[in-house]
């Protein structure tokens, strides 16, 4: 049985006040491409179908014209809600969907039933855990102490009555232990959320969501996020966005493949003199006049309205910095030494090395000094 493993949509997402939505289109069509490629029996959706709990209707759009080009194509369709979803508002309609083979979780009530479905192999039991936090796991099991997300998912897992001699495969939107992080998530001080992986020890294939970057958890491969179909933070500039195919045969007997995704814009990171950036020599033959950009400037002056400047070349800017001797000069500015000693000029100097991270140049000096006497031959 082969299952298509995707999660984190973030559907309505506003990157550095840039909104998602058409690349988001661009990517599912993409997927849906792929989909009909790789022929499935069945989707995940491992959480965070939205970006908001009350999403846009632009978002809510997307989200339902999706789903129908799934279900035209006699797919399995499995759907949670991770923490940025309203579980309420994903639960909506499951029950009229399931006959369409659209399941939608519902909100967490104490148990999970599986869906089951058979091949040649057997059957493969899905079960559905939509994001928990320990005060969810506690109104249903008020006499078990639960301090922790681990206590919490353990205890559903284990109220689960999983038949280990068959193919079980949990959907899930947690944060499990040691994943790598990204800076486009939630993260919770002290990583208090963490999950251990030792409590997915009955699951053939734990689909994972909530983590943007895809990797495998807990020392095996069968413990997997899927990550984000889209970049949406720039720490993710490197990464490779892939849809994780998941084969399961007999029982034991599983296989991954990672199909690349292109997206419509991808996210840079360049570095450089406004001068070095603004060749056409470095940017012509590339597609950094459409991608969302992070560029950091490493002139030593600030260049006058440069964001304009920039835009005219490179129109989706979502991030500028500057790195020089300024910048890397963490230097605290506090109250001047032996004030009564020094004249105004060397304070001015000694102020401006600070804040600039280099001296003044002489022909800064000598322009201070003529300043400076201008004001105390006016007092």
């Amino acid at each position: 049985m082969k299952f298509v493993h995707l999660s984190d949509l973030h559907l309505g997402k506003r990157v550095n006040e840039f909104s998602m939505l058409e690349d988001q289109e661009f990517i599912l069509i993409k997927i849906m491409n792929i989909i009909d490629e790789q022929k499935p029996d069945a989707v995940i959706i491992a959480g965070d179908v939205y970006d908001k709990s009350v999403p846009s209707a632009e978002a809510v759009e997307l989200f339902d014209h999706f789903l129908v080009h799934l279900a035209k194509r006699d797919l399995k369709v499995f759907v949670i809600s991770g923490n940025h979803d309203s579980a309420e508002r994903i639960a909506f309609g499951g029950r009229l969907m399931d006959k369409s083979g659209i399941y939608m979780s519902p909100v967490y009530a104490g148990y999970i039933e599986p869906i089951t479905l058979t091949d040649e192999f057997g059957d493969v039991n899905v079960y559905m855990l939509p994001f928990i936090k320990p005060a969810n796991a506690r109104r249903f099991f008020p006499d078990t102490e639960i301090t922790s997300y681990t206590d919490a998912v353990k205890l559903t897992v284990d109220a689960m009555n999983v038949d280990t001699s068959k193919r079980n495969l949990l959907v899930t939107h947690q944060f499990v232990t040691g994943a790598d992080r990204t800076e486009s998530e939630d993260v919770s001080v002290g990583g208090t959320d963490n999950v251990d992986a030792s409590v997915f020890t009955d699951f053939d294939y734990v689909a994972l969501g909530h983590i943007h970057r895809a990797q495998k958890c807990g020392g095996g491969e069968h413990i997997r996020y899927s990550g984000t179909p889209l970049k949406y933070s720039f720490s993710e500039a490197n990464d490779k966005k892939t849809v994780t195919v998941v084969e399961m045969n007999a029982k034991g007997d599983i296989s991954l493949d990672f199909i690349p995704l292109i997206p419509k814009r991808d996210m840079v990171e360049i570095k450089g003199t406004y001068e070095e950036l603004t060749l056409k020599s470095f940017w012509e033959n590339t597609s950094y006049n459409e991608d969302y950009m992070h560029i950091t400037l490493t002139d030593e002056e600030d260049i006058p309205d440069v964001l304009t400047k920039l835009r005219v070349i490179y129109k989706n800017i979502m991030k500028l910095d500057y790195d020089n001797k300024r910048t890397r000069t963490m230097n605290e500015i506090n109250g001047a030494e032996n004030v009564k000693e020094k004249s105004p000029s060397q304070h001015f100097a000694e102020f401006y090395e600070l804040q600039n991270g280099q001296p003044l140049s002489d022909e800064q000096t000598a322009f201070v000094n003529d300043i400076i006497e201008q004001i105390w031959e006016g007092k």
